[in-house]
């Protein structure tokens, strides 16, 4: 039930790609202590976005998971940052994330909730 969005307007190339999505989504699990097999990651490079009032390379991050803490919430914005600007060279300053926690009765899976 993890879920992790990345909108960013630096170009993302089909070989780093499959590294980043892995290395999301091992996080995500890491960082929310749940099972890799239900986390969800999304990446959309190359997109026309804008912050501050230039389009410098950006990041909007969406993380979303059942039970989130703001501890939790915390420590993936620094660790989310730091593997996009290890990874796409954004800096932090150029980084939004937003974080959601979710009741497990309005997140479904597999035709029915985890509620």
């Amino acid at each position: 039930m993890p879920y992790l969005k990345l909108d960013t307007n630096v170009a993302v190339s089909d070989t780093q790609k499959p590294e980043l999505l892995q290395q999301l989504s091992q996080l995500m699990a890491q960082e929310t202590g749940k099972s890799e097999a239900y986390v969800m990651v999304d990446i959309s490079g190359g997109r026309d976005m804008s912050f501050a009032g230039n389009s410098g390379p950006l990041a909007y991050v969406e993380c979303k998971s059942i039970g989130l803490s703001s501890e939790q919430a915390k420590s993936l914005s620094a660790s989310v940052s730091a593997l996009l600007e290890k990874n796409l060279q954004l800096v932090p300053e150029r980084v939004y994330i937003e974080f959601s926690n979710c009741p497990g009765h309005f997140w479904g899976w597999n035709a029915s909730t985890f509620g």
